[in-house]
């Protein structure tokens, strides 16, 4: 017999991604996949996936939050969080500290304060545009012809500083042009764009004690936390899923709602 389970399920902008979790918040299955047009449908099947990894059913699932941008059409779940208290209570189940957590999406970034208690102080948020995100470097990824997913190795072979000044993702498109123009290496400009991201995040806030960066631009490119390191001058850390830090969060406050039943 599967022990209870607790789902927590982050629609973002760009992907969803679920999290089941037993008593001591221990991950048993996971699964994360794009969002697409209908977000009902991707939690649907991320469930399926999770419960598949899990060797458990629908039934062992106690409760359920629904986080992020489409966390109301989640039909299955009992309850919605704020994708900000979900990536704050993920991020601080695995460093119990005060900390600046720095989330970096497809679609926004945040920057959300804890107190050591795991309280939160403050939060900024990025929606304005792509700066600073992962569609950033999705525009610029198509501009110099690589798939996204490679990105990251392109960047690691850069022997040249470059500097992308706008943060604009038009303006920064019609600049990596002229330097294309000017026989700039595509190495080079992957390095930059992503360092562009970060001084953008960075200029958001005040970066001083503990640093923790979440988000699947985290996951995927550990340069991105490496070049922040370098800008705010110490180490910033990560959890072991970045990506899944708010469905891991919003799976702690299902296991909450279950427990006051």
């Amino acid at each position: 017999m599967v022990a209870p389970l607790f789902a927590g399920v982050d629609v973002g902008a760009s992907a969803t991604k679920l999290a089941l979790v037993d008593k001591a918040g221990r991950i048993k299955g996971k699964a994360v996949l794009p969002s697409g047009m209908d977000f009902a449908m991707a939690a649907g099947r991320a469930l399926e996936l999770a419960l598949e990894e899990a060797g458990a059913t629908a039934a062992d699932v106690a409760a359920t939050i629904a986080s992020g941008y489409g966390r109301k059409n989640v039909g299955f779940a009992q309850g919605t969080r704020t994708e900000i208290a979900c990536h704050a209570r993920g991020a601080y189940f695995h460093f119990s500290e005060a900390m600046t957590l720095v989330d970096i999406g497809g679609q926004d970034n945040k920057i959300i304060k804890l107190d050591a208690a795991g309280n939160r102080l403050d939060f900024r948020m990025n929606r304005k545009c792509a700066a600073g995100t992962g569609a950033f470097l999705e525009e610029i990824a198509r501009r110099i012809g690589v798939p996204i997913e490679e990105m990251e190795t392109l960047a690691r072979r850069s022997t040249e500083h470059v500097e992308i000044g706008s943060f604009c993702t038009v303006f920064a498109a019609t600049e990596i042009l002229a330097l294309a123009r000017r026989g700039t290496r595509s190495e080079d400009i992957a390095r930059g764009a992503f360092r562009s991201v970060v001084k953008r995040v960075a200029e958001m806030d005040s970066f001083a004690g503990t640093v923790v960066a979440t988000g699947g631009v985290v996951a995927h490119n550990p340069i991105v936390v490496e070049l922040l390191s370098e800008i705010i001058g110490h180490e910033v850390r990560t959890p072991p899923l970045p990506q899944f830090a708010g469905a891991i969060g919003a799976a702690l406050y299902a296991s909450d709602e279950e427990n006051t039943c």
